[in-house]
This record gives structure tokens, C-alpha cells and sequence, in this order.
């Protein structure tokens, strides 16, 4: 063993319980509001005490995991509230990147897009194995398809925003899926965007993307009145 694995070893395990559990709460295989168990993740992972702290600790500032006094932590939950103020500011970050880069995007930045959406195009939506998921290999097409779309923004901080706001996203997103609405046709709001993106109309554009981006938040909080009988409330779920 080399003498620096010592050192970079515990780094490297608490590195990738982060990522995976990081995953598995953004793709909703930790439901929101639930217990993460110290216990049960150290045999999960195969790993320390200490290394899921860390992880967790790391998620916690976030945003994404809650820390509890005396009762250890919990997935972040959702609500409409904070749905509202996501989407709110996700519509304008997502906007303005989309702007410029109609602005400043060459011919490579064209066929990205137009490679993104091909990809996207030919993947069902939902999971063969469960219908009431969002399929992994499709939310990745889809993050690769949104983000094609910003790429030739020209600033790295916008992207980084950009980036941090649709992950946040991500859950809700795949909440939605929920709704089991079939008369939403989603490739064709992507079409759509694309269309109006290689176009150079901007303003077109935009009001494509703010909408495909409202539209979800609607849904889930009509959901979430529909399970309280009609009468909308903070909790999603």
C-alpha cells in the first residue's frame, strides 16, 4: 500500500457515501422527511460512524439533509412554500443563462443541443421496474439536455448557480411523476424550447422554459390539494 492511501483512504470512502447518498435523496430514493439511520448506512456503505457523519454533516449544509438535537438527522422535507420560492428563483437564473447563451453560442454550442435532445428523445421516461419512477437513465439524459441548452452562457459562476438551482429541483421534479398525468407532453415542451434556442428568438425561448418549469410546480401543488381534499397545505409529502 502506498504511505499517502492511509490518509486519502477515509477521505475517499466519506467522498463517495456523500455522492451516493446525495443521489439517492435527490432522485427520491430517500423519501423526503425520512430517518437516516447511522446504523443501517454504516452496513449499507461499509464504512464508519465517523465517515457517515461527515457525509451527512456535508448534505446538512446543503440543504438537503436536516440535522435533529438529539435525534439525528432526516431527510430535508418539502412544501409548497419552498417549491414556490425554488421555482421562482430557478425561472429567472434559468432564463438569464438561457439568454446569453442564445446570445454568445457558436455552432458547437447548436450541436449540443441538437445531440442532447436526440439522446433524450429515445429514452422512456419512467422506470421498467416501477412505473411510478422517473427512470435514472432518462433524469440524466434530461439534466445533460437542460444543461446543453445554458451551456454557452460564457460565465461559469451562472452555470454553477444554474446548477445548484435545478438539482434543488430535481426532487419536486421527480415528485411529479406522481401525478400519473399522461396528457403532459414533455418531449414536446423540449422540442419546443429547442426549436425556438436554435431559432435565436430569445424571448420565445424563455417563455418556453419559464412555462415547462411552472408547469410542474402547478402539478404537484394541485397533488398536494387532491390529497387533502381540496384544500392545498405546506406539505407535499
Amino acid at each position: 500500500m502506498h504511505p499517502l492511501d492511509a490518509i486519502k483512504g477515509p477521505r475517499s470512502l466519506t467522498a463517495k457515501v456523500f455522492e451516493e447518498l446525495r443521489a439517492d435523496i435527490l432522485a427520491c430514493r430517500f423519501a423526503p422527511g425520512q430517518r437516516l439511520k447511522i446504523g443501517e448506512l454504516c452496513a449499507r456503505f461499509e464504512v464508519s460512524r465517523g465517515a457517515i457523519r461527515e457525509a451527512l454533516a456535508r448534505l446538512a449544509a446543503e440543504g438537503l439533509v436536516v440535522a435533529e438535537a438529539q435525534k439525528g438527522f432526516r431527510v430535508a422535507p418539502v412544501s409548497n412554500a419552498d417549491l414556490a420560492d425554488l421555482t421562482t428563483t430557478r425561472v429567472e437564473i434559468e432564463g438569464l443563462a438561457l439568454r446569453r447563451a442564445i446570445l454568445f453560442g457558436d455552432v458547437a454550442w447548436e450541436a449540443g443541443i441538437a445531440a442532447a435532445f436526440e439522446r433524450l428523445s429515445r429514452l422512456p421516461e419512467r422506470s421498467e421496474e416501477d412505473t411510478a419512477r422517473v427512470s435514472d437513465a432518462w433524469s440524466e439524459a434530461h439534466q445533460a439536455f437542460h444543461l446543453a441548452l445554458v451551456q454557452g452562457c460564457n460565465s461559469r459562476r451562472l452555470l454553477r448557480l444554474r446548477s445548484i438551482l435545478f438539482e434543488r429541483s430535481e426532487r419536486y421534479r421527480r415528485l411529479s411523476v406522481r401525478t400519473g398525468r399522461k396528457d403532459r407532453d414533455v418531449l414536446g415542451e423540449h422540442r419546443a424550447i429547442m426549436a425556438a434556442a436554435l431559432e435565436r428568438d430569445a424571448d420565445r425561448a424563455v417563455a418556453l422554459m419559464s412555462e415547462h418549469i411552472l408547469l410542474t410546480t402547478r402539478l404537484l401543488i394541485s397533488l398536494a390539494a387532491d390529497e387533502e381534499g381540496g384544500t392545498t397545505t405546506q406539505k407535499i409529502a
